[in-house]
């Protein structure tokens, strides 16, 4: 770290200092800049002297120089921040958190599920799905009711990333309860957990009721596992149910058969460039 660095981020109008800290960024990002690195470190432990456009700037992109292991006092600045309502940079500070793998956060980050901002709402819980820590699935498993469709999707991918049978069970009970007619977000969340759900998703396809053959026919497909092929292909050849949305269980099977072959064409072309 270079005092030209520092100097950057706290000399000149706010633009001048926006445009250095890209410069930091960049630098840290293409070259691995030990100097560009430890200017943004002292940039996040010091955030309070420095303006907060430059703190979330820089929070946006933190995974460009997070370390696995942050020191003690870069650990206590994030966590700082995480409380600190008067630099009001919490949404940003769990950005931070998430990047660095901050493991001490969690209860912080669960105390903010119920911030009156959005923002914070929303960092807090993709951080939590982040630091997949398997005790914060009661917190975020009520979420999933939420009136609002963005929380509801979150909380599911939070949900997903955490994995293990607590969060499988979690939304599981949302897609065989369906408390809302469209449950896209359940299905696609449901199919990370491929390949212990697929024998109850293929059981759901065979289920009286055409809006859970519907979303399980969609999570079917995007498990990219082959072995669901045939009932997807049983579903679009015979299947004339109709969901309370008006949606047709064969079209929904037909558009998941082509989700399973892009993502196993993904898949092959990606193996393919590893063993190139």
């Amino acid at each position: 770290m270079t005092s030209t660095d520092l100097d950057g981020l706290r000399a000149g109008d706010l633009e001048t200092r926006e445009a250095h800290l890209y410069g930091l960024l960049d630098r840290a990002r293409d070259d691995g800049d030990p100097s560009a690195v430890a200017s943004l470190h002292a940039l996040v432990r010091d955030y309070g002297d420095y303006h907060r456009s430059l703190y979330t700037r820089a929070m946006n992109q933190a995974a460009v120089f997070a370390v696995a292991d942050p020191p003690e006092d870069l650990r206590e600045a994030l966590l700082a921040a995480l409380a600190d309502t008067r630099y009001n940079c919490q949404a940003w500070a769990a950005m931070g958190c998430a990047a660095m793998g901050l493991r001490e956060a969690v209860p912080q980050l669960v105390q903010l599920l119920d911030h009156p901002q959005w923002i914070v709402v929303d960092e807090a819980v993709k951080a939590l799905g982040r630091l997949g820590d398997a005790g914060t699935v009661p917190a975020l498993r009520p979420l999933l009711a939420d009136e609002v469709d963005w929380v509801r999707l979150r909380a599911a991918e939070a949900l997903a990333e955490i994995g293990g049978p607590e969060a499988l069970e979690a939304l599981w009970y949302e897609f065989e309860h369906r408390r809302f007619a469209r449950i896209g977000h359940i299905a696609s969340a449901l199919a990370e957990f491929a390949p212990e759900v697929i024998p109850r998703l293929t059981a759901a396809a065979d289920d009286p009721d055409p809006n859970r053959r519907y979303w399980a026919a969609v999570a079917l497909g995007s498990t990219g596992d082959e072995r669901v092929a045939p009932t997807l292909e049983r579903l679009q050849a015979e299947d004339r149910g109709s969901t309370v949305f008006d949606g047709e269980v064969r079209a929904a099977a037909k558009k998941a058969l082509r989700t399973l072959r892009r993502i196993q064409a993904a898949i092959a072309a990606r193996e393919e460039r590893r063993s190139a």
